[in-house]
């Protein structure tokens, strides 16, 4: 018994999902996923003497698919992941608006609604108590210091506008000495 759970987790590791597209011989469609051995190409297991293929299509369960029943299959080309780390080092084209997803001419109050809606999201103490992967941690903590940063460098156009709106009158001032 112990034999065949090892067996079954280490096949299961060792097979990797094909994004395809499939056409049966009733006209059906089908979107979704081959599971086939790594060590073998998707073309191998096609032309394989097993008369089934295992499937899943997207949003159901695992299934084998007669062989005979498949009319045309296309393999989907997935974009590749971008990866977080290329994300956190992509500060070139800062924009604290950007940032913070409000337009130029955003009012203060809802640059402030702003900044606290994702500070809410990125917070690290959010996310404290999960177990994550370090990339993602990494992200997190990136994504919370721009969106400070960015609060920041609008909070500070801010205060120089107020500052200057508020700058009181002299009570006395002196004549110029002649």
């Amino acid at each position: 018994m112990f034999e065949r759970n090892r067996i079954d987790t280490t096949n299961q590791s060792q097979q990797s999902a094909v994004p395809a597209e499939v056409t049966f011989d009733t006209g059906e469609v089908s979107r979704g996923k081959f599971h086939i051995s790594v060590t073998r190409t998707f073309a191998d297991t096609l032309n394989a003497d097993s008369p089934f293929l295992e499937y899943e299509p997207y949003g159901e369960g695992r299934r084998f698919i007669a062989k005979a029943s498949i009319r045309n299959v296309k393999l989907v080309a997935v974009p590749g992941q971008i990866s977080l780390q290329n994300r956190v080092r992509d500060h070139d084209s800062f924009d604290p608006h950007a940032v913070l997803g409000i337009e130029r001419k955003a009012e203060w109050a809802d640059i402030r609604a702003a900044f606290v809606a994702q500070s809410k999201v990125y917070h690290p103490d959010r996310y404290a108590s999960t177990d994550l992967p370090p990339e993602v941690r990494d992200y997190l903590s990136a994504m919370s210091r721009r969106v400070n940063v960015a609060y920041a460098a609008l909070e500070g156009r801010q205060q120089t506008v107020k500052a200057v709106a508020q700058r009181p009158e002299p009570v006395f001032t002196s004549q110029p000495r002649g």
